[in-house]
């Protein structure tokens, strides 16, 4: 049973999620919490699995929040629920350290798969997400000193990211494509490697930066 803490504003929206997510076996809402400053009390008392985030709250935003966590180094893996016109917020998370981001109108069961892909170490961007930032610049702390026209990325490696875009764990990845975890792993590695980036995922959004996804 995987552990979460749910923070969100709208209380029909936070009924709403508890309801869908109790209607698996999958997981359970262990607290939840109407703005950041609650998330946290709530966090720091359950400990949860993942952690389900709105962005736009008051008193502490979900931002904010991302922010306290980083400082605190908490390692909970953190899913972004956004809607249609968050992007630039959702990018904002994504600099800050979220490991998932899902528009809130997502199907339970993707919803469900995101939640244990991130307790499993994995990362989640849906596509609808991907394609609302795509256009939009990066600016992140990523060295200017390595170029991608330096040292391209291969087809298989394209192949690669794009999975990882998607939120497969290395061993679905392997899966997908036939492959040993072990190749997969070292196939990511060249791609953190060749991108100049540290985690899958600033890899995607360099890649989204750079026009490769």
């Amino acid at each position: 049973m995987i552990n979460v803490v749910l923070i969100e504003d709208q209380q029909l929206v936070r009924e709403g999620i508890r309801t869908l997510l109790h209607l698996r076996p999958l997981c359970r809402v262990v607290a939840e919490a109407s703005d950041g400053v609650q998330g946290l009390a709530a966090i720091e008392e359950h400990q949860p699995d993942v952690i389900l985030l709105d962005i736009r709250m008051p008193n502490m935003s979900g931002t904010e929040l991302l922010a306290e966590l980083h400082q605190r180094r908490c390692n909970i893996p953190v899913l972004v629920l956004t809607t249609f016109d968050d992007h630039e917020l959702v990018l904002e998370c994504m600099r800050r350290g979220a490991r998932g981001y899902l528009r809130k109108d997502v199907a339970l069961d993707e919803l469900l798969a995101a939640i244990e892909t991130l307790h499993q170490g994995g990362q989640w961007v849906q596509p609808a997400v991907t394609s609302k930032i795509s256009g939009h610049r990066l600016e992140l702390e990523f060295d200017s000193s390595t170029s991608l026209a330096d040292e391209p990325l291969t087809a298989i490696e394209l192949q690669v990211l794009r999975l990882v875009a998607a939120g497969y764990t290395n061993q679905e990845i392997a899966g997908a494509l036939h492959k040993s975890t072990g190749t997969v792993r070292n196939q990511v590695s060249f791609i953190l490697a060749k991108l100049n980036v540290r985690d899958r995922t600033r890899a995607v959004l360099k890649a989204i930066d750079n026009g490769l996804l």
